[in-house]
């Protein structure tokens, strides 16, 4: 969920973030602006009608998952609608099944056509100049009726059938009986990449249908919606693959295990010294056989410069995870949630058998999957 994103802060318990290629719609509603020769700011508030409605069908959808016990630990904002991140692979499993994924389909179409017909009803007894069915049905032009047709275009194409829109969800969560939760969504998400080229090539089509004023109001949304469920269904297929593959690591699959300790009565400059003959970017401190914190080579230099020389026991932080060998990675990212750990201990029967760190995880999991592939190839002859 972090490629390609900007985080918007956490709320209520969920970190919200927003897709890169949402904040570039809006350059295109601006520029719509200009072609239409209206003011600029409209653009503006067009991107952020749509981004409210997508907000608002979120948010019910969100309240939907707490009501039947779903904790949402992260949604990424897309102009067709949210991508949810569960707290534990069991709870995006529980998510698919029965009346649960029933409920989390209904609730985002409706909550769209529900202030559709709000906004509708207050625009036909505030006044009469504004015709809601007018061409185009959106456009910076006219923002109220724009605001009832984002909303009904986004109830309407979550009803298509294409991952990981709230209908292709419905069709994932039938495809999971038969194949497991993984291979659906594959198989899904797949389909949802198909269907969303196919958007694309329609509203291309539609551009060549000379002097009809319908079709070139449609094609542009055609365009979009396709693009946003190619970049939508892809962004679930790699969010299941990783899942699925970080599952299968254990700590001691990727842990270092030749590594340099400190200890709490180890001077700066001693630590300092240790540190230019060693790889690692971060150290675990330990007194005897008790891990009591961790500490960064950047830490070391920082308080060298500010206060001089010292004892790592009076920089060393004291906030950590310890991890067991057999613990899986997703397991230890999911513990980690949104924190800044970059060591983490792995201990066993109370003494350090290893260490993880960001700087080397990527590195090795390339290795590991290399590794195991040459397992396979010597298994298979």
């Amino acid at each position: 969920m972090r490629a390609w994103s900007l985080p918007l802060g956490r709320w209520f318990g969920v970190h919200l973030r927003i897709h890169y290629f949402f904040l570039l719609l809006l350059i295109f509603c601006v520029l719509s602006t200009n072609l239409s020769g209206t003011a600029s700011w409209r653009g503006v508030f067009l991107w952020f009608l749509l981004f409210g409605a997508v907000l608002g069908r979120e948010a019910v959808r969100a309240l939907t998952a707490a009501y039947h016990g779903l904790t949402v630990r992260s949604i990424l904002l897309l102009p067709i609608g949210g991508l949810f991140s569960y707290s534990s692979p069991e709870m995006a499993e529980q998510a698919t099944e029965g009346s649960t994924q029933w409920a989390l389909t209904v609730a985002g179409p409706l909550s769209n056509l529900a202030f559709a017909a709000l906004v509708t009803a207050l625009i036909e007894g505030a006044t009469s100049q504004v015709t809601i069915a007018a061409l185009p049905i959106v456009t910076p032009g006219h923002l109220m009726r724009s605001t009832v047709w984002l909303n009904v275009a986004l109830a309407v194409i979550n009803c298509i059938p294409a991952y990981p829109l709230d209908a292709g969800r419905l069709m994932r969560s039938g495809f999971s009986r038969s194949r497991g939760v993984a291979q659906a969504t594959r198989a899904a998400s797949g389909m949802g990449q198909m269907l969303g080229i196919g958007a694309v090539v329609a509203g291309l089509a539609l551009l060549a249908i000379p002097n009809t004023r319908l079709a070139a109001s449609l094609s542009p949304w055609f365009i979009m919606a396709g693009f946003f469920v190619f970049i939508g269904a892809q962004l679930e297929d790699q969010g299941v693959l990783f899942q699925s593959v970080v599952e299968t690591v254990r700590m001691r699959d990727v842990m270092l295990t030749d590594f340099d300790t400190l200890s709490p009565s180890d001077t700066l400059s001693d630590a300092l010294y240790k540190a230019i003959h060693s790889l690692q970017d971060d150290f675990p401190v330990v007194r005897g056989a008790a891990l009591v914190g961790v500490v960064s080579r950047q830490g070391i230099i920082q308080a060298l410069r500010h206060g001089g020389n010292g004892y790592i026991q009076a920089i060393m932080s004291r906030a950590f995870q310890i991890a067991q060998p057999d613990d899986s990675l997703g397991a230890l990212i999911r513990r980690i949630g949104s924190g800044r750990l970059s060591l983490i201990p792995v201990a066993e029967s109370g003494r350090i058998v290893g260490i993880v760190t960001w700087q080397n995880l990527s590195s090795s999991m390339g290795l590991l999957a290399e590794y195991r592939r040459l397992e396979r190839v010597d298994t298979e002859s």
